[in-house]
């Protein structure tokens, strides 16, 4: 009878969420409800995970989202996020040294130069491995409408043509319209896109140095700026990804190392189109599609256009 009744309440939650299978991985239905009434005890956790079917992963993050118990689970070794029912998997407490051999931990940890401190300005990974490129997009605040253009071209590309996007939360509390509509671009077919975490306020201010500048100005709250973004991503139908681009690329040692104790990888770019930085095999490439900055669109639409940019363009989950 309780193994009945289990099904049964698995059942309901799976068609609360539009699953068709009680223990597939869950998609979100938005709503017009705001996030902090949706998405409740959200907290950092990590553990390794295992299903009654064998599947493992990582969960790095444990919520309530309308009532039903989920975890944010990462693929140790393809490092791709899902959602799941906290209830369909068993978990334990594990550590950074335990899955120091699986990839996740060998991108959140890479080896550098003791000699050497992180660079203050595009901390975290900014060239991937092998060819091609990965095209990335920053969607800071703003006030001005998508470069819907971007994405058309990248989608002439063919299916699936991958790109990561950086989301702050400022951008999307304003956006709904645009964030639906990169949502259908995935859904069709014609996008494959990862969503990245860019700080919830992105906290900047004009002429001020980078060093006294964006997170490293005092009273950022650091743990307000991840996880209010993950819980609007998640909120808006979306699965936040591992990766976490730092606002302004600025970043000092500190930072890096709370970002990793999050587990999120710092993600910078060896190639920041409007600041003339030219693309490379394996360039991370860097363009906001935001409406804030129309160079760098440009920039990228004549490297398409004139075979200028490195082929194929590949999904951010194979930079690391």
């Amino acid at each position: 009878m309780f193994v009945l009744l289990f099904c049964a309440r698995l059942a309901s939650a799976a068609t609360a969420y539009g699953a068709n299978a009680p223990c597939a991985p869950v998609e979100i239905a938005p709503s017009a409800t705001p996030a902090a009434s949706r998405v409740k005890e959200y907290a950092p956790v990590f553990e390794s995970c295992a299903s009654a079917s064998g599947s493992t992963r990582l969960a790095v993050r444990r919520m309530s989202v309308d009532g039903t118990p989920l975890i944010l689970t990462v693929d140790p070794q393809s490092l791709h996020t899902s959602l799941e029912r906290a209830a369909c998997w068993r978990c334990e407490a594990t550590s950074d040294t335990a899955q120091a051999a699986t990839r996740y931990l060998q991108a959140l940890h890479p080896q550098q130069d003791p000699t050497r401190p992180p660079a203050l300005v595009n901390a975290g990974l900014i060239h991937g491995a092998g060819g091609g490129a990965f095209v990335t997009g920053d969607l800071c605040p703003s006030r001005k409408s998508l470069d819907r253009a971007f994405f058309e071209e990248l989608a002439a590309r063919g299916p699936r043509t991958p790109v990561m996007l950086a989301v702050s939360g400022g951008w999307l509390a304003r956006h709904g319209a645009d964030f639906a509509w990169l949502r259908e671009k995935a859904r069709s077919g014609a996008l494959d896109i990862a969503w990245a975490n860019h700080s919830y306020s992105h906290p900047y201010v004009r002429r001020l140095p980078d060093g006294r500048n964006f997170f490293l100005r005092p009273g950022v709250d650091v743990d307000r700026e991840i996880f209010e973004t993950e819980k609007l991503i998640i909120a808006h139908g979306e699965t936040p990804s591992v990766f976490f681009r730092f606002p302004g690329l600025v970043a000092d040692a500190a930072l890096l190392e709370n970002i990793r104790s999050r587990h999120l990888i710092a993600l910078g770019a060896d190639s920041w189109l409007a600041l003339g930085l030219r693309p490379r095999p394996g360039s991370i490439v860097l363009v906001h599609p935001n409406g804030n900055e129309p160079i760098g669109i440009k920039l990228f639409l004549r490297l398409m256009q004139t075979g200028a940019m490195p082929l194929p363009l590949r999904p951010i989950n194979e930079a690391p």
